[in-house]
């Protein structure tokens, strides 16, 4: 049985969002969605009813030594407002210690220019990252 996913790369400012395709094979940046502006859960739930999914995957920053700090814990946090405010929302957590230096590198490497514009996309890739990581582990 296929099933689709939703990763999400959480930042305080930015959550970046990937989304598989219908088999569960291979992970496509989203969106960016800035917390400043928008209500990210909100916006989030809106994603999981256009995708028809409630399989969400959430990279959990860790440490290059693997513990978890403030960080991972306001992911987690953040983790558990989903929960309440998603019904039968599954959570599937993945190390993403070195995602966004990935994507960072990434852009860099195909040469996108600009802090601002990179910003906007870094944490969308990064999300990418986080899930096809996911969906390998899977097969």
């Amino acid at each position: 049985m296929y099933k689709k996913y939703i990763a999400l790369d959480i930042g305080d400012v930015r959550i970046g969002v990937a989304k598989s395709d219908i088999m569960g094979i291979v992970a496509t940046p989203l969106e960016v969605i800035n917390r400043k502006k928008v209500k990210s859960v909100q916006r989030i739930k809106e994603l999981c009813e256009q995708e028809n999914t409630k399989s969400l995957v959430v990279g959990i920053p860790k440490s290059l030594d693997g513990t978890e700090k403030r960080q991972a814990e306001k992911v987690r946090e953040y983790i558990e407002k989903l929960k309440k405010n998603i019904e039968g929302l599954e959570i599937y957590e993945v190390d993403e210690r070195l995602t966004t230096v990935s994507a960072d590198r990434m852009l860099n490497e195909a040469n996108k220019k600009g802090a601002l514009e990179k910003r906007k996309v870094v944490d969308k890739i990064a999300a990418a990252i986080i899930l096809q990581t996911f969906l390998d582990t899977k097969k």
